[in-house]
């Protein structure tokens, strides 16, 4: 709980304020250090995640929000060649390349800006928006029209030159001299002092007086694009080409390589000459060149399958462990944070480090007063890599048994490396930490309802769980009056709050916050079970047959019933929910605390059946499996062809099954459906589905 906390907080500072308190290195370095432990613990991902988050939603702000048409996604991250290498053949896997086909793709230097998007109509620049969340983000066509990089009106050849419209997307940056020349400039003022060209430059961006960005040396570099009404390339690095063309700068660093080595060979040049460059980097971007491939590819939760940041290497600090201090997190987690003795890792001051839980300390063999070695980059959090002291003799340290909020039992389950506090929602930290989770962005999203007014309404006694947030409008002159709370300000809230009555079913099955279910499960489950009843009673009954098939019922007891295994079926069908999984739901349906809670919660709110967009075709609301040896696409793809055509992709063949797509090869998976009679077609078939799809 504690690292997904200090990325919210570190995301929202650096997205949305603009008032980083710690170096992009330190802030990528808690997002890696959270991808280790996922890809180690699978099992163990939260329900908050920060890996399918993209940005943060924006502040309090005087600029207009906008919409984006087309969301402005992240990348994912690589920190070695080896997973540079990985993935290219994962891209070669995802689209059945064979070895002897050539994967193109460019290569740029990824500038350490703030991210904005420019939309063009006739060629005109008609807006310019930050990234924000990647959906939502603020105003800024003011603004930068103080930029001289960025063009009011694009340069074309010809009439049909440049497409009707076309949303060019990069970075505003400050170039390093001219951050220096600023720094010194406020300085002689008695101003304030930037930390760095990154936040110059996003404070610089996000004013309501664009007299003030004019005031600084702002600049722009494209890197893609979003929205258009047509896109004149079959390439990435010739759209990028066009797009420098028309009077908006790209990378003077962009290639295009066909292979792993020179990717990295160009990685390594431009890490040799990275204190040289004008503008500050963190890494390079790889994406595929074709952009049919790219369409084929898609995205994951938070970022495209086709692009690739490869950050640079870590940094390491000595200092001393001042003190070890315990965080209770909303599942009830123990985790051990460490003070330090403030150090300087790449130019930021690091004070508190990660100790994880009970495990690391024992291997790090830790102390208070011990030396240890501390290392930030790219996305590996600030973490101790080596305890100088570890034989000096001293004192071992003792791992609580108690929750230091609650002081209940504290104990870790078998199998689990986490030490949690057993009082469950009894422990205010976690009631307290599950409201916070309820309210946040990827949950309900109830602008104005953050961290210090869950605090202020919990110790007062008017939040005890989440129904009570939307009874809040009976409180309204209780908290008229309190610091900070006016009648406008009120009204605000009560409205933000009324606003999600029918809220998103995915959505507050995640802000539940139940062990296992995070943003990606939670919307899997929906896509499924469509409402919230539906996806309960099957909860209940896949986990009762769950029991029964790991003889945790006595000698006697009933056999399993057919509800009891189609719903276990049909969850396992799922990609992602498994055992694991479905002992959560059930869990979390056998508590009644957890049952007055969820009725309490929907008697007050009533989302709607889940709907996801898809196109009409042959196969929509059919179950479909894919078997054999698939020649013209990976089964990924196939899955996903699958879900926007409105079908559900399982894995084996029931009664239940509709169609099956056989492949070369196809064995056992084909000989049941002939005997259930079940529809087969071959890989050209689907293809000709897939076309005629509306």
């Amino acid at each position: 709980m504690r690292l997904a906390r200090q990325i919210a907080k570190h995301n929202r500072l650096y997205h949305a304020e603009d008032a980083p308190e710690v170096s992009d290195a330190e802030y990528d370095a808690l997002v890696r250090r959270n991808a280790e432990l996922e890809a180690a613990f699978p099992h163990l991902i939260r329900p908050d995640s920060p890996s399918a988050q993209v940005g943060h939603e924006v502040a309090s702000s005087p600029l207009r929000k906008v919409a984006h048409e087309v969301r402005m996604m992240s990348l994912d991250n690589a920190f070695s060649d080896e997973e540079v290498a990985e993935f290219v053949a994962r891209v070669r896997r995802f689209l059945a390349l064979g070895d002897d086909t050539e994967v193109a793709m460019t290569a740029e230097d990824k500038i350490d800006g703030l991210s904005c998007s420019l939309r063009y109509e006739n060629g005109k620049l008609v807006r310019a928006a930050t990234r924000g969340d990647g959906q939502v983000g603020e105003d800024v066509t003011a603004n930068v029209a103080h930029i001289p990089d960025i063009p009011q009106e694009l340069k074309g050849e010809g009439l049909f030159d440049i497409p009707a419209v076309f949303e060019i997307r990069g970075e505003v940056y400050m170039a390093k001299a001219d951050f220096l020349k600023l720094n010194e400039m406020q300085a002689e003022k008695g101003d304030k002092i930037f930390a760095n060209p990154r936040n110059a430059a996003a404070g610089a961006l996000r004013q309501k007086d664009a007299s003030v960005t004019a005031s600084r040396p702002l600049r722009f570099l494209a890197h893609g694009w979003g929205a258009a009404s047509e896109v004149p390339a079959k390439s990435q690095l010739e759209m990028m080409r066009k797009i420098a063309g028309w009077g908006v700068p790209v990378s003077p660093k962009l290639i295009c390589g066909v292979s792993a080595d020179e990717l990295i060979a160009h990685y390594q040049s431009i890490g040799k000459a990275r204190a040289e460059l004008p503008y500050d980097i963190d890494g390079v971007v790889y994406k595929v060149d074709r952009l049919d491939w790219q369409d084929r590819l898609g995205f994951v939760a938070k970022a495209p399958r086709w692009a690739m940041a490869h950050k640079f290497p870590a940094e390491r600090a000595e200092t001393t462990l001042e003190a070890i201090d315990i965080q209770v997190g909303r599942t009830g987690k123990l985790t051990p944070v460490g003070r330090l003795k403030p150090v300087l890792v790449g130019g930021v001051t690091v004070t508190n480090v990660t100790l994880h839980n009970r495990d690391e300390i024992g291997r790090l063999g830790l102390r208070v007063g011990d030396r240890v070695v501390l290392q930030r980059a790219g996305d590996v959090i600030p973490q101790v890599v080596e305890n100088l002291t570890r034989d000096d003799a001293r004192e071992a340290y003792h791992f609580p048994d108690h929750c230091p909020e609650c002081q209940s039992e504290a104990v870790a389950e078998e199998g689990e490396v986490d030490v949690r506090c057993t009082a469950g929602l009894i422990c205010p930290a976690q009631r307290v930490e599950r409201l916070k989770h309820f309210v946040g962005r990827p949950a309900l999203d109830i602008e104005g309802l953050g961290e210090k007014t869950i605090v202020e309404f919990f110790q007062l006694g008017w939040l005890e769980g989440p129904a009570d947030i939307f009874r809040l409008r009976k409180r309204r002159g209780d908290i008229v009056g309190r610091e900070g709370w006016k009648d406008k300000s009120v009204d605000n809230l009560l409205a933000a709050i009324e606003a999600k009555r029918e809220p998103d079913a995915a959505r507050l099955l995640f802000g539940l916050g139940i062990r296992h279910v995070g943003a990606v499960t939670a919307r899997d489950l929906l896509k499924r079970f469509v409402t919230l009843p539906a996806l309960r009673k099957a909860a209940e009954a896949a986990h009762s047959a769950l029991s029964k098939l790991d003889g945790e019922q006595q000698e006697g007891a009933p056999a399993l019933c057919a509800e009891q295994l189609d719903a276990r079926a049909d969850l396992l069908s799922i990609d992602g929910v498994g055992p694991v999984v479905i002992e959560a739901l059930g869990d979390f349906f056998h508590e009644p605390h957890n049952i007055a809670v969820w009725e309490d919660l929907l008697s007050e709110v009533s989302p709607p059946p889940y709907v996801i967009e898809t196109k009409a075709s042959a196969v929509a609301g059919k179950i479909v499996v894919f078997t054999g040896k698939l020649e013209t696409m990976s089964r990924d793809e196939a899955k996903a062809q699958a879900e926007a055509l409105g079908a559900r992709a399982a894995g084996s063949v029931s009664p239940k099954t509709d169609l099956i797509v056989a492949g070369p090869g196809a064995g056992s998976k084909l000989k049941r459906a002939a005997e259930l009679g079940i529809d087969v077609i071959d890989e050209a078939a689907w293809a000709e589905i897939v076309r005629n799809a509306g």
